[in-house]
């Protein structure tokens, strides 16, 4: 009798936390007819955002350095358009890392085409892994203009017409390696982490003007990105990394669209992300009760489980030394 009536006051807890959750939760953004611009939108995450966003009625700006692959990647865009006669797909090459001079004019003329940007995805990005005394100095500083700076760039380009129309969506794609430090990833982890600090102050900031963020922590992704890094990448930062598998970039792209869309703070995608996510939530923003209950009734578990993935961290990184030392003491002999 009594664990029935523990489970029926769970169950009526459920329900009240689902009919209560729409009292703070945004209101679903509209795709179908808004200017979406996108940065990184010529290949990888930031192109599949562009598809998905295209699919559901949008007009699409892409934003990136290589203007051939830019002309493709239009291309494949506006094959994904809903058939409108009045949507429209654009493209632009820029810098975004440099001069924010540079971003603010191109995007100035991607709006007077397609109007004020309703929706922006900070998705251009890239790095080098490698061992922090291997890396290049002056990559440090150039993962960081990339990933971090371009993102403050874009926004600080779109965020004065948001405020003034009091509505509007900006994502940052950040990365699993923007929860948590991994063998390999000092430089790109830190631009990565960066992203987390600028969207929750910023979100405090822009929250009264209805105005929402997203930050997105995808998995590995297969990208022309994630294979450029496979280059460079030490042997134990790739047997850690794939733990969490490799994803196609439209199942990552949709959930972050679908998440932005819906005003959701943080966006994960695969097990291991929603473990990573919910782990490492502290004071994010919050926008639905029942994922804030969620959050502190595992966090507790999640912890636990979390010590396990770190000692066998430890042990990989600890075989791969054994093993170079045996392959290197019969070379000294």
């Amino acid at each position: 009798m009594f664990w029935t009536i523990v489970a029926c006051s769970f169950v009526v807890f459920i329900i009240i936390l689902y009919i209560l959750s729409p009292i703070i939760a945004p209101k679903a953004f509209q795709v179908q007819g808004a200017h979406v611009l996108v940065t990184g939108g010529s290949s990888g995450i930031g192109l599949g955002i562009a598809k998905a966003a295209a699919k559901k009625g949008a007009n699409v700006t892409l934003v990136a350095r290589n203007l051939v692959r830019l002309t493709q990647a239009r291309e494949e865009v506006e094959k994904c358009c809903n058939g409108s006669s009045t949507q429209r797909i654009q493209c632009f090459s820029a810098d975004i890392s440099q001069n924010y001079g540079e971003v603010e004019q191109v995007i100035r003329k991607a709006e007077a085409h397609l109007g004020p940007v309703s929706m922006l995805i900070n998705s251009a990005g890239a790095g080098m892994s490698g061992r922090f005394d291997e890396i290049p100095l002056e990559e440090f500083r150039k993962t960081m203009d990339l990933n971090y700076h371009g993102s403050v760039y874009a926004t600080r380009a779109v965020i004065k017409n948001m405020k003034e129309r009091q509505n509007g969506r900006i994502v940052y794609v950040s990365s699993m390696a923007g929860q948590l430090g991994l063998y390999g990833y000092t430089s790109y982890s830190a631009s990565k982490f960066a992203l987390r600090g600028l969207a929750e102050a910023l979100q405090m900031e822009v929250k009264p003007y209805n105005i929402y963020i997203t930050l997105a922590f995808p998995p590995d992704t297969d990208t022309p990105g994630y294979a450029e890094e496979n280059k460079t990448k030490p042997e134990e930062t790739r047997l850690i990394s794939e733990v969490a598998g490799l994803f196609c970039p439209e199942k990552v792209a949709n959930s972050i669209l679908e998440d932005s869309v819906k005003g959701k703070f943080l966006c994960s995608v695969g097990v291991d992300g929603f473990l990573l996510t919910n782990l490492t939530c502290g004071m994010s923003p919050v926008t639905s009760l029942m994922e804030a209950t969620q959050q502190v009734v595992t966090m507790g578990l999640f912890r636990i489980i979390s010590l396990f993935y770190l000692d066998s961290f430890d042990r990989v990184v600890h075989r791969c030394k054994v093993h170079k030392v045996t392959i290197v003491k019969p070379k000294e002999q």
